[in-house]
């Protein structure tokens, strides 16, 4: 496949079709309105200028366990990120901080949350539309159906939160919901991928988070059948951008984090220097929490860092990450099917690396119904489209994060906080329960309640913490 062909293809599949914009149109200005409550509650501060973006963003913005990161890095172009989870994600924040120069230049202000703001509303769109698309083209409901299961996935929290916060999961949200629909059609039409565009693929959702790499392989092991074993394939489309991908993450820590770590390290001991014959004896301090931006507790200044501390399954460079001492059971209920879609009142978005407990329970047996309800029709989804090689393949990237955050324990005591990486799988599972039982008044009532409970539920909550 040429670039040429590559490039119609990319443009073909994100052209915003006729009967589409109307769907284009509400969701980028719901998203705008939410933008504009983070806009609202931080543009004193963030639209100053300063000598050090980083202690200003991270000391100052406070929503869930999420990082303005992003803000860093569209204000001062520096590679903020965990360089080994997200290996190309500053690079392409590169040209938003050009806009954010010129637009600095021309104001005299800084206006990266407005430039950030646009990202996260195009990404609202093209998410909407993938899934609608999905819910509509493939798995083959009828129209009200599949936006009716649209505004029922917008209306969880996270998904909420993803597409009004500068972190990285609105821009992994939209790019798995692409690569979802794009294999779709390929499983539709009998066609397999190239090595070309799985090579795309890949450097693309695993240049924002490593992770969705492997869910970039899946798609095209479920869409590519056997030829994915080819020994070329496996060489040129995955062994090879592996490869390349892991030793451009080692390079860019070696080229750009290095050299910083050890210039902190001397001012510091500059700073403190030790007495003579003086040792200092090793410290490590863990909190699995912040397995999104591994690092050490980044509490603001004053406050006292969270006490939730666990257990790693063994020491090491990405082991020590994991997490044994966390239950199951109870992070499953409060936060993966609770949190994730349904805010708790009690401790509302705050951080689990600052004062926020891991287990929340709801005030309101109401709460617990609600997600009763949804895993309920979610279960029954997944029964009635067992047989389709779409669900598999949804199923596939959902059991990819079961395995990393519940079975290891990589930032399970937040893992609500990845609910974008594979909580799509929900919705998609309902529209095989739709296409089972067509038009039926009692499963639309259903979804449409839940949908609204939560847009109230949920929307005054947020509204409440930002206002």
């Amino acid at each position: 496949m040429t670039i040429k062909s590559l490039i119609s293809s990319l443009g073909r599949l994100l052209a915003i079709r006729r009967d589409e914009w109307w769907i284009a149109a509400v969701a980028a200005v719901v998203s705008a309105l939410l933008n504009a409550l983070t806009i609202a509650r931080y543009f004193t501060p963030f639209t100053q200028l300063s000598d050090n973006y980083r202690r200003l963003f991270v000391k100052t913005f406070h929503i869930s366990g999420f990082d303005p990161l992003t803000y860093e890095a569209v204000s001062a172009w520096d590679t903020a990120y965990n360089v080994y989870r997200h290996p190309l994600l500053a690079f392409f924040m590169y040209p938003l901080y050009l806009v954010n120069r010129l637009l600095m230049w021309l104001t005299g202000a800084n206006c990266v949350q407005f430039v950030v703001a646009v990202v996260l509303v195009v990404s609202a769109v093209y998410s909407a539309l993938m899934l609608y698309r999905i819910l509509h083209e493939l798995v083959g409901i009828v129209r009200g159906e599949a936006l009716l299961l649209v505004v029922m996935y917008f209306s969880f929290a996270y998904v909420m939160l993803a597409v009004m916060v500068p972190d990285h999961f609105a821009l992994s949200m939209t790019v798995l919901l692409t690569t979802i629909y794009a294999c779709g059609r390929r499983q539709q039409q009998g066609r397999p991928l190239s090595k070309a565009e799985t090579v795309v693929m890949f450097v693309v959702t695993a240049g924002i988070s490593l992770n969705n790499g492997i869910k970039t392989f899946l798609a095209a092991l479920f869409t590519s059948g056997r030829r994915f074993f080819g020994w070329r394939y496996l060489l040129l489309a995955v062994a090879l951008p592996s490869a390349l991908m892991w030793g451009f993450a080692r390079w860019e820590y070696r080229h750009f984090v290095w050299p910083k770590e050890m210039a902190r390290k001397e001012a510091k001991a500059k700073a403190h220097p030790l007495p003579k014959g003086g040792k200092i004896a090793p410290q490590t301090t863990y909190n699995a929490n912040s397995a999104h931006t591994p690092q050490p507790s980044h509490s603001a200044p004053g406050q006292k860092p969270s006490s939730n501390t666990v257990t790693p399954i063994m020491q090491g460079e990405f082991m020590r990450w994991t997490d044994i001492s966390t239950s199951r059971p109870l992070s499953v209920r409060e936060n993966l099917f609770g949190e994730a879609i349904q805010l708790h009142r009690d401790h509302l978005l705050g951080d689990v690396l600052r004062t926020r407990p891991t287990i929340v329970s709801y005030r309101s047996v109401m709460n617990y119904l609600v997600e009763l309800a949804i895993v309920v029709l979610f279960v029954l989804g997944i029964v009635a489209g067992w047989r389709s090689r779409l669900l598999w393949t949804v199923l596939a990237f959902f059991a990819a994060d079961m395995v990393l955050h519940v079975g290891m324990g990589f930032g399970l005591n937040e893992i609500y906080i990845m609910a974008p990486h594979f909580i799509y799988a929900i919705p998609i599972a309902i529209g095989f329960l739709f296409r089972r039982f067509t038009s039926n008044a009692t499963l639309q009532t259903a979804v449409a309640s839940i949908a609204a409970f939560l847009w109230i539920y949920n929307g005054y909550l947020i509204t409440s913490y930002l206002i």
